[in-house]
């Protein structure tokens, strides 16, 4: 993790992105740019990563994948974030779900957002899988591998190197 990162990490949030419907190299791109909007300072991007489909429908696309990690402009909640990512994913041509874990052109998922934690119809911080995912974990652990995620004794990179193999993950050039 940089200096930075751990000067400000108790109120870092950490967005993962997936897409995999469309341009999704384009539309990772463009909505790491509109994540930074909600920032007080330059975010952190990870590379973009090629996964394949997890707990998705069969014959579901492949997903890229990435992180942006940032600080929060001032007053910002966990809800207030979730709300504007939620309205973002729409943006980029999201529709409700009709099938769990169908293919969609942005996925945002709220990892974390500083230590705080949640457990609400709505939100569940940190995200209760983040830890087990290598799609998650394999990103973030770009940008934040020293972070230890809410409820977690290991770090980011400690997670990683501790996932049973399986899942696979192949950074975009």
């Amino acid at each position: 993790m940089n200096s930075k990162l751990k000067i400000q990490n108790s109120k870092l949030v950490f967005i993962a992105l997936g897409s995999n419907l469309g341009d999704s190299p384009q539309l990772l791109r463009n909505a790491m740019a509109q994540l930074q909007t909600f920032s007080a300072a330059p975010i952190w991007r990870s590379s973009l990563w090629e996964t394949d489909p997890v707990d998705c429908p069969p014959g579901s696309p492949k997903f890229l994948n990435a992180v942006a990690g940032f600080l929060p402009q001032s007053g910002k909640t966990p809800e207030s974030l979730l709300k504007k990512t939620q309205d973002l994913e729409k943006m980029f041509g999201r529709i409700t779900k009709r099938v769990l874990n169908e293919p969609r052109p942005l996925d945002l998922d709220l990892i974390a957002f500083g230590q705080e934690t949640r457990n609400t119809p709505d939100l569940i911080l940190p995200h209760p899988r983040a830890h087990q995912r290598r799609f998650v974990l394999q990103p973030l652990s770009e940008i934040a591998p020293d972070l230890i995620l809410p409820g977690q004794t290991q770090t980011v990179a400690q997670l990683l190197a501790n996932l049973p193999p399986g899942e696979t993950c192949v950074k975009i050039p």
